[in-house]
C-alpha cells in the first residue's frame, strides 16, 4: 500500500510554521526548508527539483590547481583587481574557441559568481545615460536578479517571451526601447526555469535593436553549451548576440558548466570597443568615464576588492585544459540531459504536459531545466499537491512568466537510482488526480 498522498494537514501545519501561505510565493529556500521538515516528520525522502545546484563533482583539474596555489602562498596575498593573468588569457580563449568571437583578455575580469557579474555590469551600464536608468529583463528569468535591481536601487521592466518568439520579438522589444529609459537588455540562454535556447534570428533581432537604442545587452551564459540537441563538443557552441552588436556584456559563471558553484566564481567578458568607450555620463558616479575602467577600478574594487586569489587558478586550469582539448566539459554535463529526457518521460506518461516546450517551432532539448503543468491546476495547487507525493519543485509565478499553471523542474538532484521513485510518486499523483 502506498505511503502517499502523506498526511495534509500536517503538511499545512508544518507550512504555517515555516511562515509560508501562498506556496506559489515561497522562496526556494523556504521550500527547502519544507522539505527538509517532511523528511524528518514521515521518515522518507523527496524527490528535490526546486533547488538549481550542480549534481556532478567539480574537475579534479580545478581542484588540484587551487591546492597548489594555495600551498604557493596566495591566500596570504590580494589578488588582482583585474584578476590573475592566466585566467584572463584563458577565458579570452574560450570566448574565442566556443563563442567564435575576440575579446581581449583586458576586458575579461573575474567576479564572485554570475550574481555579481550582473550585479557589477548594471551598477557601470545603467549609469552611462542619465535618460536611461532601466533594465528590460526578457522573461522568464532568475528571480534573484530583479530582486538584485531592488537592492540596487534600480528600475526594471520584463515581458515574458513565450508569445514573441522568432519575428514577433522586434516589434515587442521596440515598444520598450522606444520609450527611450532602457539601458540593457538581461536575459539567460539556455534559460533558467524555461530552458529555451534564443535562436540565432532572435539573437540578431536582440543585437540590431541594441545598436539602434544604444543599449547595452547583458548576455548570462551560467548554462553554456548545456543545449545538447546539436551534438557539438567543441567549437561554436551556442549562438551569441556579440555576433551582432559591440553593446554586449557576456556573464559568465563556473557554477553549472563547471561545477564549481561552492568556490563563488564567474566573471564579465566586455566587448574591446564598449570596454574603451566614453560616456560623459558616467562621470556623475566614477572619476572614469569609460565603461570599462569605471566597472574595473571602481565598482569591482569597492564591491570585493578582487576574487578569491585561488580559485582564480582553479578555474583558470579548468578553462586552460577545455581550450587546450584536454577537458571536453559538455560531455561531462550530459548527464544532466540524459536524467532530464527519462523525468520528462515520467511526468508525460502520468498526464503532465511541457509548458515552454519549443525554440521557434523547434523542441526544447533535454538540460538542467524543465517546465511542466497538470491539466486544470494551478502552479499553486499543483506544488502544494506535489509535495504531499514528495515531490518539490518552484511555480513559475515568481519568474516573470505569464504561464502561471506552470512549475520548474530541476534536475540535479534527481540520480538515476531515484528515476523509478519519481516515476511511482507521479502515477500516485495520476491515479488520485485523473482527468475528466
Amino acid at each position: 500500500m502506498s505511503i502517499f498522498p502523506i498526511d495534509r494537514e500536517e503538511v499545512s501545519k508544518i507550512r504555517k510554521e515555516l511562515g509560508i501561505g501562498q506556496i506559489s510565493r515561497a522562496s526556494i529556500r523556504q521550500v527547502v526548508q519544507l522539505a527538509d521538515r517532511l523528511e524528518k516528520q514521515f521518515g522518507l525522502k523527496f524527490i528535490r527539483t526546486e533547488m538549481g545546484v550542480p549534481g556532478i563533482p567539480a574537475p579534479a583539474i580545478g581542484v588540484e590547481a587551487e591546492i597548489e596555489a594555495l600551498r604557493s602562498g596566495v591566500a596570504s596575498v590580494y589578488p588582482p583587481i583585474q584578476g590573475v593573468e592566466m585566467f584572463k588569457n584563458e577565458l579570452s580563449r574560450f570566448a574565442r574557441k566556443f563563442l567564435d568571437i575576440e575579446i581581449s583578455p583586458l576586458g575579461c575580469i573575474p567576479t564572485a559568481g554570475g550574481m555579481q557579474a550582473s550585479a557589477i555590469s548594471c551598477l557601470a551600464a545603467n549609469r552611462r545615460d542619465r535618460n536611461k536608468d532601466t533594465t528590460l529583463f526578457i522573461d522568464p528569468g532568475f528571480p534573484v536578479q530583479k530582486r538584485m535591481m531592488g537592492v540596487l536601487g534600480m528600475k526594471y521592466e520584463s515581458f515574458d517571451i513565450y508569445d514573441f518568439r522568432g519575428d514577433k520579438l522586434e516589434a515587442k522589444l521596440e515598444t520598450y526601447l522606444g520609450k527611450g529609459n532602457i539601458s540593457t537588455i538581461l536575459y539567460n540562454s539556455p534559460n533558467n526555469p524555461s530552458w529555451i535556447s534564443l535562436t540565432e534570428k532572435e539573437l540578431e533581432i536582440i543585437g540590431r535593436m541594441a545598436n539602434k537604442y544604444d543599449v547595452v545587452v547583458l548576455e548570462d551564459l551560467a548554462y553554456f553549451g548545456m543545449d545538447f540537441r546539436h551534438g557539438k563538443t567543441d567549437g561554436p557552441l551556442q549562438p551569441t548576440v556579440a555576433k551582432f552588436t559591440d553593446n554586449y556584456i557576456l556573464l559568465f559563471s563556473s557554477s553549472k558548466i563547471f561545477s564549481y558553484a561552492g568556490q563563488r566564481i564567474g566573471g564579465v567578458m566586455i566587448s574591446d570597443k564598449l570596454f574603451s568607450r566614453r560616456f560623459e555620463d558616467l562621470s556623475r558616479f566614477f572619476v572614469a568615464d569609460q565603461l570599462g575602467p569605471a566597472l574595473l577600478q571602481e565598482v569591482v574594487y569597492t564591491m570585493s576588492a578582487g576574487i578569491s586569489h585561488s580559485a582564480q587558478y582553479g578555474v583558470a586550469r579548468i578553462l586552460k585544459a577545455a581550450n587546450d582539448g584536454e577537458f571536453d566539459f559538455v560531455e561531462y554535463l550530459k548527464e544532466y540531459g540524459n536524467r532530464a529526457a527519462i523525468m520528462k518521460k515520467h511526468f508525460v506518461s502520468n498526464g503532465f504536459y511541457l509548458v515552454y516546450d519549443q525554440d521557434e517551432g523547434e523542441p526544447i532539448g533535454d538540460g538542467f531545466y524543465f517546465t511542466v503543468a497538470y491539466p486544470g491546476m494551478n502552479g499553486e495547487d499543483l506544488l502544494s499537491e506535489l509535495i504531499c507525493y514528495g515531490i518539490t519543485a518552484i511555480t513559475l509565478d515568481t519568474t516573470g512568466s505569464t504561464r502561471t499553471e506552470g512549475l520548474r523542474i530541476s534536475v540535479s538532484h534527481t540520480t538515476a537510482e531515484r528515476m523509478d521513485d519519481l516515476a511511482e510518486r507521479l502515477r500516485c499523483f495520476a491515479k488520485d488526480h485523473k482527468v475528466e
